[in-house]
């Protein structure tokens, strides 16, 4: 594993945050923590899809544009999108212009709708996948698993895309279905606590 990066508070970091100076605040305070809010939860299954074949540095810049061009990705607004909207979206420029991934989360906004009319929430749903804690491989080993396959393949099985097992995993990595800090870093144990106190809904 490689060295923690050590940040201006001196304290250890998990390496990868270090690379570009947005990265840290994004890290100490969402990724890892346990998320029940549908929206939130369908606007990263939405973002970790726009990040396939790009960084997570790309996206992660132009996520404010992302919210405001999808209505704050709220689904059940984003299903009516049209495509006179598919059209406005690849003219804009604050975006990842890319007709595929535009038209999957509209067709995924439509999913999730109907998915929260058969379970009562995304987070129902989600939630169910969460790893027992001893299947887990070390912390930023992996880039998929058992239920990150199991869940890509529940969602496509409903007519969900972009939602492969490693979109997937990163998705629940983000959300809080994992805690992927490593051991040296100083936001693993908040996660940790935050984990142990989240109420699975």
């Amino acid at each position: 594993m490689s060295e923690p990066f050590i940040a201006a508070d001196k304290k250890p970091r998990c390496q990868w945050c270090g690379a570009a100076p947005e990265f840290l605040d994004y890290h100490d305070h969402e990724l890892g923590y346990p998320v029940d809010e549908d929206r939130r939860l369908f606007e990263k299954l939405c973002l970790e899809g726009f990040q396939s074949g790009l960084s997570w540095r790309t996206i992660l810049a132009k996520r404010e544009n992302f919210r405001k061009a999808f209505q704050q990705f709220d689904f059940n607004k984003v299903a009516r999108f049209t495509e006179r909207d598919v059209e406005r979206l690849l003219q804009d420029a604050g975006i990842v212009r890319h007709r595929g991934k535009i038209e999957a989360v509209i067709n995924n906004a439509k999913r999730a709708r109907e998915l929260v009319e058969q379970e009562g929430s995304l987070a129902t749903f989600f939630w169910r996948y969460e790893p027992e804690a001893d299947k887990l491989a070390e912390p930023q080993t992996a880039s998929t698993s058992d239920e990150s396959v199991a869940l890509s393949k529940a969602l496509k099985k409903m007519g969900w895309k972009f939602v492969g097992p490693t979109t997937v995993y990163a998705f629940m990595q983000a959300m809080g279905l994992i805690n992927d800090h490593v051991e040296a870093c100083v936001i693993r144990d908040k996660v940790a606590r935050a984990r142990k106190k989240f109420v699975r809904p």
